[in-house]
């Protein structure tokens, strides 16, 4: 079957996100700034918000739990632009490539409604995409194989005229489960090789 359809993952393939852009600035001691990371605002704490919940909520919980650390537990979010550094010039590069070229370009994302909302008029790729699925806007996250399905029927794709890019194992062995060709990324260079060689020609 032809691959008609690339689809993106977000942070780590197309953006360079990490809250230790914020907090390092912040604290100026990494081990004090890990601690806080690892056992306050967590992975966990802030995937819910990628799940849906909204950021006010995510905060007071949070700083009723851990009041000593209120003003560093709402800098979160009310700095969270600062955890985002940029894009990554050489996936969005490929990406414009494979949209002139013809192949339809989509994404999905593990995302807080509310900062992808903030953030979507300030990168001009963005506009490439004819579709993009946010988790915060569904209440599901990547894993869940339902996020996926949400993608192919909304936009009326076939899976298998699909490949999906992703930087976590998780992500992709779900996609391979509905159907998707997948490719993890690790590095510009192995991505492309591996999507040229599946598309059967150069990008």
């Amino acid at each position: 079957m032809q691959i008609k359809n690339v689809i993106f993952d977000f942070g780590g393939v197309l953006f360079d996100w990490n809250p230790r852009y914020l907090y390092r600035d912040v604290f100026k001691d990494d081990e004090k700034m890990e601690h806080f990371l690892a056992n306050i605002c967590t992975n966990e704490w802030n995937a819910r918000q990628d799940a849906g919940r909204p950021w006010a909520e995510a905060v007071a919980t949070l700083q009723k739990q851990y009041p000593e650390y209120s003003d560093l537990i709402r800098l979160y979010s009310d700095e969270w632009i600062k955890t985002l550094r940029g894009e990554f010039p050489e996936t969005v590069s490929m990406l414009r490539r494979l949209k002139s070229d013809g192949y339809h370009i989509f994404g999905l994302t593990n995302w807080s409604a509310e900062k992808f909302h903030e953030i979507f008029d300030k990168f001009d790729f963005l506009k490439e995409f004819e579709g993009i699925v946010v988790s915060g806007e569904e209440r599901i996250v990547k894993p869940d194989l339902r996020i996926y399905r949400i993608l192919l029927d909304r936009y009326h794709l076939k899976a298998d005229e699909s490949v999906f890019i992703d930087d976590v194992q998780a992500n992709i062995d779900a996609a391979a489960q509905v159907g998707m060709h997948c490719i993890l990324f690790d590095n510009i260079a192995s991505v492309e090789a591996r999507l040229s060689k599946l598309l059967g020609r150069e990008i």
